[in-house]
């Protein structure tokens, strides 16, 4: 080995060592553990192992809807998100008047408590005896009927968590979009217009595959920011997620752990190696996807 080789080694060891310390050997411990016997402190038995560990959680109903509940959330959340972002980010570098200002305000839900939040979102959405809330008074406005979004029917509280969680993750996005704009070498947009071409074709020919790295990176941190989704759920519906029928997986597996029903750890281990699968899964299809879509300059 070079000296360098060995100089360049030395600097990623306290790195290496605290990935294997805190990312390697606890995900390794919890495989390990999602297939050993487990046993439940409070009824002092015993429960599942191996496989059967497994089995169990796939064939869980609150597993199921936890499952279910995280799928539409990210399945709707990442691209909302990421499109109007994308479309608040162009728009802001297009405007100069104003613009740190325009900026601060969007970044503001980013900054502010995620409880804090969802108290402000269920005042808006929630009914109760005294008030309907204020979405459903603009919705009577318009002639349509109330709606309970926080205790109500299933797409109205999915509705009302979508929404919030676009809410809270764009800001962050915005940030990282608006200074990926700004780093475009703007000899490409001289030759554009020197050329007549339209601000679309400027946008979708060299916008856009300028900046397709940050929006590639913002796909992948969302997708595996919506599948660790839980305090949002937990700031508009309450702790009992599973009586709300708006649980995710990581409010399983906590509540596998230490909610009620908890005191079953390799559940919670198994229902976790499963969560992991699912990331890493679209993960690695979203890096396939990225070869052909995304162009790196050198």
């Amino acid at each position: 080995m070079e000296k360098k080789d060995f100089k360049g080694w030395l600097y990623l060891l306290p790195a290496l060592l605290f990935l294997g310390a805190f990312l390697v050997y606890p995900l390794i411990d919890v495989f390990v553990y999602s297939f050993e016997e487990g046993y439940n402190s409070a009824s002092q038995t015993y429960y599942g192992t191996g496989i059967y560990n497994y089995s169990y959680v796939l064939h869980d109903p609150y597993f199921l809807q936890a499952l279910k509940n995280t799928l539409l959330l990210v399945a709707i959340t990442v691209p909302v998100s990421t499109l109007l972002a994308l479309l608040i980010s162009v728009a802001l570098s297009s405007v100069k008047p104003l613009r740190k200002l325009y900026q601060t305000v969007y970044f503001l839900p980013y900054v502010t408590n995620t409880l804090a939040i969802g108290l402000v979102f269920m005042i808006l959405f929630k009914k109760t005896a005294y008030t309907d809330g204020l979405i459903n008074l603009v919705l009577n406005w318009f002639g349509g009927e109330s709606v309970d979004f926080i205790d109500g029917p299933y797409w109205a509280k999915m509705l009302v968590l979508c929404v919030y969680t676009v809410w809270v993750v764009m800001p962050f996005k915005i940030l990282i979009l608006t200074s990926a704009l700004a780093s475009v070498n703007q000899t490409y947009y001289n030759a554009a217009r020197v050329d007549g071409t339209s601000k679309f074709r400027i946008f979708y020919k060299i916008t856009l595959p300028m900046i397709s790295p940050t929006v590639f990176y913002l796909v992948i941190t969302g997708f595996i920011g919506a599948f660790k989704a839980y305090s949002d759920a937990v700031a508009l519906f309450g702790t009992n997620l599973n009586a709300a029928g708006m649980n995710t997986i990581v409010g399983y597996v906590y509540d596998m752990l230490y909610g009620d029903s908890g005191g079953y750890p390799s559940y919670a281990s198994a229902a976790a190696i499963i969560l992991f699968v699912i990331v890493l899964t679209i993960t690695c299809i979203n890096l396939l996807v990225s070869r052909k879509h995304v162009h790196y300059t050198k």
